[in-house]
């Protein structure tokens, strides 16, 4: 397993959710951790931990970041880049399908600009979903883009070799995605895990395990990692 001790991490949407967890794993391995999302203020202060914004669809200004933050040994995006498109497909406004793939140009702009500065041995770690490879009703755009994701990641393992890139699938997780009321919130992930082989929510530290385990184990690259409670076998 590679040592992230003094090891450079660059983590985008890393200020909140499964980024902000695999921020704080980093940092208190002892890698140097750059924090990024659209916009870091809303965070506060993370101690040991450097705060930069930028939005991953924005080119030009992550070209510019990523060559001022380089070289960097781990490469993170937990961005979602914008809105996701929920609900029947055949009654889902299209511009809503189409700006649920934000996520995927996001990660694509992530990959395209910051594998150069990775250094050779260095990893790149994106996130899926489980609706990539199983769909329930309400879902087709998040099971068409985590699918592209995957895909995108077996493609360009080949590619970018020694250099690793994996992605990992969370379910269903404890996230500020699904509102602040916290009663609210827990009655819908309770009912959308209740049939689970694990039937609760997870928690965004649990995902940051999986990510933390592709970013150390130097023996795995094109590969997803299911971090979901058992929705694949539900």
């Amino acid at each position: 397993m590679t040592d992230v001790k003094g090891k450079k991490a660059v983590v985008f949407g890393g200020t909140s959710g499964i980024g902000l967890a695999s921020v704080i794993k980093l940092r208190d391995l002892g890698a140097e951790v750059v924090a990024i999302s659209r916009d870091p203020s809303r965070a506060g202060e993370i101690d040991g931990v450097t705060l930069a914004g930028c939005d991953v669809r924005d080119r030009d200004a992550m070209a510019a970041l990523l060559a001022d933050l380089a070289p960097f040994d781990i490469l993170i995006s937990a961005a979602t880049g914008g809105s996701r498109a929920a609900g029947p497909f055949l009654e889902m406004d299209l511009d809503g399908y189409q700006a649920s793939f934000d996520k995927l140009w996001g990660y694509a702009n992530v990959v395209r600009l910051g594998a150069e500065f990775l250094t050779e041995e260095g990893s790149i770690t994106l996130v899926s979903g489980s609706p990539a490879r199983k769909a329930k009703p309400g879902q087709a755009a998040l099971a068409s883009v985590g699918g592209a994701v995957e895909q995108f990641v077996r493609a360009v393992a080949v590619e970018i070799a020694p250099k690793r890139i994996n992605v990992v699938s969370p379910g269903v997780i404890d996230t500020p995605m699904f509102g602040p009321d916290s009663e609210q919130r827990q009655k819908m992930l309770g009912g959308a895990t209740a049939k689970h082989l694990i039937p609760r929510a997870g928690q965004a530290e649990e995902v940051a395990d999986g990510i933390i385990f592709v970013v150390q184990n130097s023996y795995t690259t094109g590969t997803t990692i299911d971090v979901d409670g058992g929705w694949l076998l539900s």
